[in-house]
């Protein structure tokens, strides 16, 4: 008997490449229906967002590389812009598969179809586990079901687009199910966004491999991705020629955090400074006279100079402080504080439909208020980890060591993308879980930078840090539940009768640094005795090294009161009050307010 004819006999680098675009442009098609169905983890309404934004990332890095380009180098351009440009959980998982993907086919010219099928499966193995904590009914059980259907279809046919129709048909079966396997999507009557997103993938590729139209969804001109080769680029110091410094005075100068952003286009190695009227600013750089211009924009320049690069390094690792201290932007931390310690901070993303904001750089508290109240709504995604390697590397200009401080890992996929960005560059980072958010982790960053000025090692700091994190904790509350409501923290009938009867929840940070309801009261005047009731209860008996911070949004006048009563009450070593940040004000809405407080007294011995 004559064998049926194959259709498609092996994959390559033009036909990869041009599967993962078609499936980028199905999966945007779909992303509002996939932010409308997420409910789990976290009810955030951003799935959508960050797995298609995430695999836009690696859409846009292989359609620069030519049509012919080899299958090695189309995995390689893949994977490389999945690390770089991971958004959210969602597309933290997805760039696990790829990678695992990418790894079974790596040397490999021409792919059979028995060789992609064992490359779906590793996909799936690795994004298993990365995982801390799998959980079924989600896209793991999906992305597994379908590794199971692929390597059947290899084993009895060898053509590609019978592989891909039962790769689908299997994964549209397994999502189906997904329901009866995870209680939260039962009760909201979904399936599971993530594991619907992995489906859209396979179902573009179909469409692309039948013929069907797929129209491509455009991206504003401000939506940039980094290219295939930003992950070498970013993770070694650029061959600058000049290191360059400058001096500058002035009553206005800009935060740190604003400077380096603006230095990062020009060059690498950034090192800054400042004062309240002096900011001496450090880069490498091909281009001094730019640098010149930018920081005579700030000041007044006292000194300025640009020396051969291998001298300059040597000068400044002389004088470079022996551990530098790293944050997201969520710490609330005032911007004096973090430039008197020389903290870096790597922003959160604040997203507004396809417009992305830097958190602190590029959208302010006041800007994001006034919209939210006009009706605009914002969503947050965590820093991409090639953002976190920006960061570090500022970090590693000014230290041989790096120590960063991050987002509770149960709230946010920060800490993974910190995580995934320190591996990247293999360079000597360790990571502290904050278990908090706002000036929860800001006054342990604090605390951390002390010790490192005292000489403190950074195992010491870290085992140090988490002693005082597990003694310390925080309260906030919330003026309105429209945010909650919208990011699924209550359910509507719950908000509707809050609203009702001006019930204000008080929420606490747990142990593990999730919110939980503690108490409520009614109307807003209640809140304050309330909140300062359970205050006294966390410092009874009192501690002897106490810190304490007072967050609000938009509510300066309830921050002055609660600061002159604590300060009375509690005597702190420091008791700072900093407005919420965008990324935070985002779900918090305006009107919140929290307190924070930071236990430092010894252990005690035994």
């Amino acid at each position: 008997m004559t064998p049926a004819p194959v259709g498609i006999a092996y994959l390559d680098g033009p036909r990869l490449r041009r599967s993962l675009i078609a499936a980028a442009d199905w999966v945007d098609a779909g992303r509002e229906e996939l932010n409308r169905i997420n409910v789990f983890p976290v009810p955030d309404g951003d799935t959508g967002t960050n797995f298609a934004m995430t695999l836009r990332a690696v859409a846009v890095s292989v359609r620069q590389l030519d049509e012919r380009a080899s299958l090695p180098e189309v995995t390689r351009a893949m994977a490389d812009a999945c690390v770089l440009a991971a958004r959210g959980n969602s597309g933290m998982l997805l760039s696990q598969f790829l990678l695992g993907f990418r790894d079974a086919l790596r040397g490999r010219a021409t792919a059979t179809a028995q060789d992609v099928a064992t490359a779906i499966r590793a996909g799936a193995t690795q994004l298993s586990d990365s995982l801390d904590e799998p959980v079924e009914g989600t896209i793991l059980t999906v992305s597994r079901d379908v590794a199971e259907a692929a390597e059947r279809a290899a084993s009895e046919s060898h053509d590609f687009s019978d592989l891909i129709r039962r790769t689908l048909d299997r994964g549209q079966a397994s999502l189906e199910h997904t329901p009866e396997l995870l209680a939260t999507l039962k009760e909201s009557g979904v399936v599971d966004a993530g594991g619907k997103a992995f489906v859209l993938v396979l179902e573009g590729i179909q469409r692309f491999v039948e013929g069907d139209p797929i129209v491509p969804v455009e991206h504003p001109p401000d939506y940039a991705v980094p290219d295939a080769a930003a992950l070498a680029e970013v993770a070694t110091d650029r061959d600058f020629r000049y290191c360059t410094e400058v001096l500058v005075r002035g009553t206005a100068l800009p935060a740190a955090t604003e400077v380096r952003t603006a230095l990062r286009t020009l060059g690498g190695s950034i090192v800054v400074l400042a004062t309240s009227d002096l900011l001496k600013v450090h880069v490498h750089t091909n281009t001094p006279d730019e640098v010149y211009a930018l920081a005579g924009g700030w000041g007044v320049i006292e000194t300025q100079k640009a020396d051969d690069m291998r001298e300059q390094h040597r000068a400044l690792h002389e004088r470079a402080r022996a551990i530098a201290i790293v944050v997201d932007s969520s710490c609330d931390l005032p911007d004096e504080v973090l430039d008197r310690h020389g903290i870096v901070m790597v922003p959160i993303q604040v997203i507004e439909g396809e417009k992305t904001y830097l958190d602190r750089v590029g959208i302010d508290r006041g800007e994001l208020y006034r919209r939210m109240q006009g009706g605009t709504i914002f969503t947050t995604s965590q820093p991409t980890p090639a953002a976190f390697i920006q960061g570090y590397e500022d970090a590693l200009s000014a230290a041989p060591a790096v120590l960063a401080i991050l987002l509770a890992k149960s709230l946010s996929g920060t800490f993974a993308s910190g995580q995934a960005a320190a591996k990247a560059l293999g360079a000597p980072i360790t990571l502290v879980d904050s278990r908090s958010a706002s000036l929860g982790l800001g006054l342990l960053a604090l605390r951390g930078a002390e010790l490192a000025d005292e000489g403190w090692t950074v195992d010491a700091i870290a085992a140090e840090l988490q002693r005082i994190r597990d003694q310390s904790g925080g309260f906030f509350t919330v003026d309105t539940f429209e945010n909650l409501l919208r990011s699924g923290r209550v359910g509507r009938g719950r908000a509707w009768i809050g609203t009702l009867l001006d019930v204000k929840p008080i929420l606490e940070v747990g142990p593990d640094g999730r919110v939980l309801p503690l108490d409520k009261v009614r109307g807003r005047e209640a809140l304050i005795p309330r909140v300062l009731r359970h205050l006294e209860k966390r410092l009874t008996p009192r501690p002897a090294r106490l810190r304490l911070g007072i967050v609000h949004a938009h509510a300066p006048d309830i921050a002055q009161r609660l600061q002159a009563d604590l300060e009375t009450r509690f005597a702190p070593r420091d008791c700072f009050v900093s407005d919420v940040t965008a990324a935070l004000g985002v779900h918090t809405g305006p009107g919140a307010w929290g307190i924070f407080y930071q236990i430092e007294d010894p252990a005690p011995s035994a």
